[in-house]
């Protein structure tokens, strides 16, 4: 039998590239999707690309979640919360691409977010879904923080580098650009195609909002509190996050057991494409797929570690990781429905 799966957001750009992997994952069947600004409209009139694939109608939230086992919400930060309390009651998976599920402290919530956690409990039950480093966490949970793009491919590039003492955590920077699609479908100043073509600019330097749930990330991973500068930067492409992440390498520690420490760690993870030494990292390569490709390089003269990840921001950092995280609560292979071949030119 198939999982019945729901889409509350279904008309923003990850809740429509949710929509476009899952028409063709095997053990699943969209059986309800649901949009507060296009509801009794169908998908295919807000995305004509989709006629005659997905011509359903936009139904309201609560329709979605009495039709459905597993709801993705693709919401804003501050409207999922009271919907993942509706599904855990009912006994529902939820899987959260927002924000209000991420972050472990309710003080970090509401410095960063200006939120507060209505339901406690709820939240400790949730888990934050990045498979590839706490995959054990979600296997038959309910409630699933998925996470950002920016968040996904900055600690997947350091994971091993942090976990296995390889550098310092002290002065770490990530400088990310992503394409315009991680603001969202609907228009602002910033992503006006006059305003954003032919240019190139870093925005919220060291004050994005990511930055705290990629420090939880670090922090994890390494046994103690890490701190981090972090400046994301707004591309002219649609689609892709390149994260440049820049580690101090610790004293006594080679390249060459850099790169046999990130082969080790990630040898098992079919997502991960570790590329070869002198290879770049280039969002070219993932577009559309679940992939995220790494690079490392290393500054003998500074002795610091470059590590490059390049992900498709609305795949892997959005709807790709979530349909990851719904075939791991499951129980299904995590590749099912998601080996999607990036595009060769």
């Amino acid at each position: 039998m198939k999982i019945k799966v729901g889409i509350i957001g279904a008309t923003g750009y990850a809740g429509a590239e949710l929509v476009r992997i899952l028409l063709t994952h095997p053990m699943a069947e969209i059986s309800a999707i649901s949009s507060v600004s296009f509801e009794g409209k169908k998908l295919s009139e807000v995305y004509p690309s989709y006629k005659s694939l997905c011509d359903m109608e936009c139904k309201t939230q609560d329709e979605a979640i009495e039709k459905c086992d597993v709801i993705f919400a693709a919401l804003p930060h501050g409207l999922s919360q009271e919907l993942a309390a509706q599904c855990d009651a009912l006994g529902k998976a939820f899987i959260d691409l927002g924000a209000d599920f991420r972050l472990e402290s309710e003080d970090d919530y509401k410095e960063w977010y200006n939120g507060e956690f209505l339901d406690k409990e709820l939240h400790k039950k949730a888990v934050y879904g990045l498979p590839e480093l706490f995959r054990d966490d979600i296997k038959e949970k309910r409630v699933i923080a998925n996470p950002g793009c920016y968040t996904t491919g900055a600690p997947l590039a350091l994971a091993p580098a942090v976990k296995k003492g390889l550098v310092s955590t002290d002065g770490i920077i990530i400088d990310s650009k992503s394409g315009v699609t991680g603001a969202g479908r609907k228009p602002s100043q910033g992503s006006h195609y006059p305003e954003l073509n032919e240019g190139f600019h870093a925005y919220k330097a060291g004050s994005h909002r990511h930055t705290p749930e990629i420090e939880q990330t670090l922090s994890r991973l390494s046994g103690k509190s890490v701190k981090i500068t972090f400046v994301p930067h707004l591309l002219p492409v649609n689609r892709g996050i390149l994260s440049t992440c820049y580690a101090r390498i610790n004293p006594g520690v080679t390249k060459e057991q850099i790169r046999k420490e990130y082969e080790e760690f990630y040898k098992d993870e079919f997502f991960i494409r570790l590329l070869s030494d002198g290879e770049n990292a280039d969002i070219h390569n993932i577009k559309y797929s679940n992939f995220c490709d790494i690079s490392l390089h290393v500054d003998g003269r500074t002795n610091t570690l470059v590590a490059v990840s390049a992900i498709d921001n609305m795949v892997k950092g959005a709807a790709g990781q979530a349909i990851q995280n719904m075939n791991i609560i499951f129980g299904l292979d995590e590749k099912t429905g998601l080996v999607i071949v990036p595009p060769a030119f």
